[in-house]
């Protein structure tokens, strides 16, 4: 296993991303809105990352998440080009995003399956996860579903079922299992309010 080649950015870009990934629906899903303080968690290109700025407005605040140097640095000057300021980009660690600040929704997009390939330690990532979200705060893991052919890796696929139970050891509530992504399933947690 090995992390997303960074000079390989260009394939997250694909014109028709927007179609079949669906980002309003997915932030949607997640009750992100307008002055929210959200964490896109592996970053890769930024482009979640600038729809996300953009949902939350100038009152809100994105921090973008990488474990790779050049992502965070593609992803910098992506949002100067795009002249969003409500990004602040972290490099984590690879158990640990180092968010700075309580956050309101947390986003991993096509990361948990490459982040359990790669060997992470998935309970102390997603503890370290869970201790960033506000009580009430909602995490949403979009990955791409094993047998179905399309953008995405096709190997290392993760079903649903295991994803579930090992987020739901450190103490998160499944609220949604969402399907009406082509590619990909949406599965939404929320960390208990008491």
């Amino acid at each position: 296993s090995r992390l997303f080649p960074p000079e390989e950015l260009g394939q997250l870009e694909g014109p028709d991303r927007d179609e079949w990934q669906q980002p309003e629906r997915v932030m949607d899903a997640l009750g992100i809105a307008d002055g929210a303080h959200v964490a896109d968690i592996g970053i890769g290109s930024g482009w979640f990352t600038v729809r996300l700025a953009r949902r939350v407005g100038p009152n809100g605040r994105v921090f973008g998440e990488d474990v790779q140097p050049q992502m965070i640095d593609a992803t910098r000057r992506r949002m100067e080009r795009e002249g969003l300021r409500n990004v602040t980009l972290v490099l984590g660690r690879f158990d640990d995003p180092l968010l700075p600040a309580p956050v309101d929704a947390a986003l991993l997009v096509g990361v948990y399956s490459q982040a359990k390939n790669f060997g992470t330690d998935m309970h102390a990532f997603l503890q370290n996860i869970r201790r960033g979200l506000k009580p009430g705060g909602r995490l949403g893991i979009v990955d791409f579903r094993p047998g179905v052919t399309g953008p995405g890796p096709d190997e290392g696929r993760l079903a649903p079922e295991p994803v579930i139970a090992e987020v739901q050891r450190v103490g998160l509530r499944l609220v949604r299992h969402e399907t009406f992504l082509r590619y990909q399933y949406l599965l939404v947690f929320e960390r208990p309010v008491a």
